[in-house]
């Protein structure tokens, strides 16, 4: 020990022992003091103490070139088992602590074919190997060492100093691939999470159960918006998400909504704010990857800047940012990447967002009718809300986050082309309309069947729930339609307006259709958007002039209904090969995916199969750039 630099001396008073720490060159960079040999009797640990000015690093960078020449590092924790490791010949560095590991280490890592790490049977040995598979460029190299009994390197080599070599050389032989783990364990834990939410993935009817739930825990009304935002959430796990606008008057319920829906999802599933600085996006350190951002309230996200960022995350997937940063060696550029695919939930009192945020994003807007004032108010007084058992609800999501996620959609091109191409914003929102299909077969995998490259194929059912939530969104997005609330407004004030020479007063209208004014001021502003009605009065802070616009158009349904497209597909009948899900029961005892196919009906032609895995499948044929994508699903995106 003495030959590695370190000292016995006295730290405030009390015996301690100096470790220097040193630089590639061998230079000393910094110093720690060990303090104790145990942790306090509170638990509290104060065995180690940095020198001041001191920072945290890897310890055994003066070893890099042997390490280099080995080919391998074991990475342990702390001094001491590192010391042990060299003292028999075996190439290490120590990482001072669970807790400390950085990203930034991973460059002295380069080079190296495997990297080994002792996990230790504690807490901080699962803190430590998350930290390390965090990062992305050692995640494939990394292998984990466990050593039984023992509870690291040192306590091995006091078991039997002579046989030490040999017997920890056999554990690092098999050390399993961190992936291999991460396998092992996802594939229990979807098991266990099956278990628990059985009877509701196989439900026939998933979104209306969970409505029934929503209403049982207090939420009045609202059902179609809440089975959107459940199903958006839901296709975090494509490579598309869809996103949502959640819009209304203030005091609507538009967050309180938001928040109910997302507590029938694990913490994982989204990243909420109420509000975020500019530059958030681009320094966050939160993972977003297939996870929604939900920002209550859009005056969170007021700048150029960050709705540039959020338009970015929602189109590519992700983030590139490319800044300048002041280093020892000057201003030194440096780009910033925040990997997505990202969904975005944001509430909102506006009744448009920025032109390009807006077609990007699904506008739902709440009631403002008085009869839901009244269900709200009747809600609230209701003191024996059910408690509903959330747990099936989040094992669902955790079973889903690992099953299949590939989507075949066998009768796509029909509805393709059955959609009349009458705006160019269709070709966001029928690409929308396509993920929530595919969102719901996902959802509904349980009882759904399976094509020859395993991938889940959506029936008609699936497309029969998207067009009964969205069919009006669709339609009222390419103005194609007009929605059932400006469509009464225009009617009223039309019937108001009946001498033209005397405008109509908000006032007025408001009374009228039984809104307050806030409601009705909101209901006139969308239908002056599209020029239905007029506001003669151009002075701000001065009331409003009303009087009838342009004609409103007859309705036009953009989504045929399900019995149009089925007279023209046989999607119905396309069953695929059934494969059950799985068992929680470990593999051997009924687990795992491999089951005997169910005898099916009839099956789709060539021809429709083909439709549905050129367009939108996301299976190895139309997918894979190469033969390894083809290996059967085992978790993951």
């Amino acid at each position: 020990m003495k030959r590695l630099g370190l000292s016995d001396m006295y730290y405030s008073g009390e015996p301690a022992i100096r470790i220097p720490y040193r630089n590639l060159d061998g230079s000393e960079a910094a110093v720690r003091f060990r303090t104790a040999l145990e942790k306090s009797e509170d638990r509290i640990d104060n065995r180690f103490r940095w020198r001041k000015g001191s920072k945290a690093m890897l310890y055994g960078l003066e070893r890099q070139e042997k390490i280099e020449k080995a080919g391998y590092v074991v990475l342990v924790e702390g001094e001491s088992d590192a010391q042990t490791l060299w003292h028999q010949g075996i190439a290490a560095l120590g990482i001072p602590g669970a807790s400390n590991w950085k990203a930034e280490w991973a460059e002295y890592l380069d080079g190296l074919t495997r990297l080994y790490v002792v996990k230790e049977p504690d807490e901080g040995g699962e803190t430590l190997l998350r930290d390390l598979a965090a990062c992305e460029s050692i995640r494939d190299r990394l292998y984990v060492v466990e050593l039984e009994e023992h509870k690291d390197a040192s306590s091995l080599y006091m078991d039997d100093q002579a046989s030490f070599k040999e017997r920890f050389e056999a554990r690092l032989r098999a050390a399993t691939p961190y992936h291999e783990l991460r396998r092992v364990e996802e594939e229990a834990a979807s098991r266990q999470a099956y278990a628990v939410c059985r009877d509701l993935a196989e439900s026939p009817d998933i979104l209306g159960r969970f409505a029934v739930d929503l209403a049982r825990m207090g939420v009045a009304g609202e059902a179609v918006i809440s089975m959107l935002i459940y199903l958006a959430m839901v296709s975090r796990l494509l490579q598309r998400p869809v996103s949502v606008a959640v819009k209304g008057p203030s005091g609507g319920g538009k967050s309180y909504l938001t928040e109910r829906v997302l507590g029938f999802f694990p913490d994982e599933a989204y990243y909420a704010l109420t509000a975020m600085s500019e530059h958030a996006l681009a320094y966050g350190e939160e993972p977003l990857s297939h996870r929604f951002l939900v920002l209550y309230e859009a005056a969170g996200m007021s700048s150029d800047f960050q709705t540039y960022l959020v338009r970015s995350l929602l189109s590519e997937g992700r983030v590139r940012y490319e800044t300048v940063e002041k280093t020892s060696e000057g201003m030194k550029p440096r780009l910033i990447e925040r990997e997505g695919p990202t969904g975005l939930i944001v509430t909102t009192t506006a009744v448009k967002l920025h032109s390009e945020n807006e077609t990007r994003l699904l506008s739902l807007t709440v009631t403002d009718t008085q009869e839901q004032t009244a269900d709200i108010l009747a809600a609230l007084a209701e003191e024996d809300a059910a408690e509903i058992d959330l747990e099936p609800w989040l094992s669902l999501q955790k079973w889903l986050d690992r099953a299949e996620h590939r989507v075949a959609i066998p009768y796509a091109r029909t509805l393709a082309r059955m959609v009349p191409p009458v705006a160019v914003r269709l070709r966001r929102d029928f690409g929308a309309v396509l993920t929530l299909i595919r969102a719901h077969a996902v959802l509904h995998q349980a009882s759904r069947p399976k094509d020859e490259h395993d991938c889940i194929v959506a029936t008609l059912k699936d497309y029969a729930k998207v067009r009964e939530l969205v069919a009006d969104l669709v339609s009222a997005g390419v103005e194609a339609t007009v929605p059932d609330t400006i469509r009464e407004t225009v009617e009223v004030l039309g019937r108001l307006h009946t001498d033209d020479s005397v405008p109509v007063t908000i006032v007025k209208l408001a009374e009228e259709l039984k809104l307050d004014k806030s409601a009705a001021w909101r209901r006139v502003r969308a239908a002056i958007d599209r020029s239905y009605l007029k506001n003669l009065e151009g002075r701000k802070g001065r009331p409003a002039q009303l009087v009838p616009g342009d004609p409103m158009p007859d309705d036009l349904e953009v989504l045929p209904t399900v019995e149009q497209l089925r007279g023209c597909t046989d999607a119905d009948d396309f069953e695929g090969i059934y494969h059950s899900p799985p068992s929680s029961q470990p593999d051997g005892e009924g687990g795992g995916r491999e089951h005997a196919p169910r005898e099916t009906g009839s099956t789709a032609q060539p021809d429709q199969q083909e439709a549905g895995h050129s367009l939108d499948c996301e299976c190895p044929d139309c997918t894979s750039p190469g033969p390894d994508y083809a290996k059967p699903f085992k978790g993951g995106n």
